[in-house]
């Protein structure tokens, strides 16, 4: 079905009881996709390319959003919490650790790569700029980092401003790798309760950068990209043992990183690490693994303690995501933001079997190649008007109609090849595949679209 007529496809948007079948495939395509979750990824996608734009084009508007509320953050948070519900119900429905890195890497790289190489042909033949400090750095060490998409805690500047929440999903990607291997991936509330704890209790004595300024980018950023090489050679050997060895090590190298070596400050990092898990205890709760009062339990608890770290350790600047405010208004915009994604995310959760605006699901199956896309497209627009001094709604449509078909085609032409080559690639599941009793339980779900 192409993409327009599954946008106007009613039923790709009316939420389908799909039979649980343990293995169960299911491609690409909107009858084996939640509509909710999409709607929730469109919403995400969009709060976070409006957010960018409406300093350039809705200046008042956004001066006076931005008092109260951080719409770019509250996109990444929707997201996250969606990465956190859907991604280890991927990895358990493959059951096996090779075959989820296989669809993670062929679902994330194509595009990334296309916009990467778009990034440097702006700068190098073209009327863009690399971003701030990245000119000064070695090339091989940037393509390195970036290529593990760990950089944003590889000291080393994202090329898009966009991209430093991919180091964050690629950390929880081997947490969870690390979790199933030792057979802990149902203790998803532990989890998400002691993430939250440490960064009430440490968030703020954590080092930050700490490797890179000790040890010098350099060789922090060749370990890293060699210990990612090894641990996830070691997942794709298909030998037991060997999985769960490459899989733990990779949930160590990422807590090493997260803990000792973010640009954020320690807090957020693991502020949003325990949304992330969050994500997974809703999942459980959906699931009956987990009644709903502990479910919302949990939630509620990972919310205070979100915003009881932003009081303890929010610093005097404020912070990268939070946007620089003075630390009264920063926490105050921080628990805002927070409270809203969850707010949204459960609205949803509990809305689920209502219809979907199609428009809005829509766009939550493109909203990987929106959400990439939309700073180099921004700054197209930018060559063509240059910033206005007032508000002008009539660029922010231009800009919204120039982004929206150009991610429907980046979607049709990168995103779906690649993710059609990962379903070749996984081949038959391999390597730590999941208890028969475990898919018995019920722990499969309708092959959804793998959110970013």
């Amino acid at each position: 079905m192409s993409d327009a007529a599954w946008l106007l496809s009613t039923r790709a948007y009316r939420p389908a009881h799909v039979p649980d079948l343990p293995g169960a495939g299911g491609g690409p395509g909107p009858d084996h996709r939640l509509a909710w979750l999409d709607a929730l990824r469109g919403i995400g996608a969009l709060m976070v390319a409006l957010h960018h734009a409406a300093p350039r084009y809705l200046p008042e508007l956004s001066a006076t959003v931005l008092r109260w509320f951080n719409p770019g953050t509250y996109g990444v948070i929707v997201f996250f919490l969606v990465s956190g519900y859907i991604i280890p119900a991927s990895l358990e429905r493959r059951g096996s650790l090779r075959r989820f890195w296989v669809g993670r890497i062929c679902r994330l790289y194509p595009l990334l790569l296309v916009v990467l190489a778009a990034t440097a042909l702006l700068a190098r033949w073209g009327p863009g700029q690399l971003r701030e400090g990245l000119g000064e750095r070695d090339p091989l060490g940037v393509l390195l980092a970036h290529g593990t998409m760990l950089q944003d805690l590889l000291g080393v500047p994202n090329a898009l401003n966009v991209l430093w929440t991919l180091s964050y999903e690629m950390v929880f990607y081997f947490l969870v790798a690390a979790l199933f291997a030792v057979r802990q991936h149902r203790r998803s509330a532990p989890v998400a309760l002691g993430v939250a704890a440490l960064g009430v209790v440490a968030g703020g004595l954590l080092p930050a950068a700490a490797l890179t300024r000790g040890l010098g980018g350099g060789p922090v950023i060749a370990a890293t990209a060699l210990g990612a090489a090894v641990a996830l050679c070691a997942v794709a050997s298909g030998r037991t043992s060997w999985c769960r060895a490459g899989a733990l090590a990779g949930g160590a190298l990422a807590a090493v990183l997260v803990l000792c070596n973010g640009r954020i400050p320690p807090w957020q990092g693991l502020a949003l690490l325990s949304l992330m898990f969050t994500g997974t205890v809703l999942y459980r709760m959906e699931r009956g693994q987990l009644s709903r009062a502990a479910g919302t339990a949990v939630a509620g608890t990972v919310l205070a303690a979100c915003v009881l770290s932003a009081a303890l350790h929010i610093g005097v600047r404020g912070d990268a995501v939070t946007g620089g405010a003075d630390p009264e208004s920063a926490v105050r915009i921080w628990s805002v933001t927070v409270g809203l994604a969850l707010l949204t995310f459960g609205a949803a959760m509990a809305l689920r079997r209502q219809y979907v605006p199609r428009l809005l699901a829509f766009c939550g199956v493109i909203s990987y190649s929106l959400y990439l896309l939309h700073p180099l497209v921004l700054e197209v627009c930018d060559l063509a008007v240059p910033w206005q001094q007032h508000d002008t709604p009539l660029l922010m449509a231009a800009y919204l109609a120039l982004l929206l078909p150009l991610s429907m085609l980046a979607h049709r032409l990168v995103e779906l090849p690649g993710q059609r080559l990962g379903q070749v690639l996984a081949g038959p599941p391999g390597g730590l595949p999941l208890p028969r009793r475990e898919q018995r339980a019920g722990t499969t779900v309708p092959a959804p679209g793998e959110p970013v």
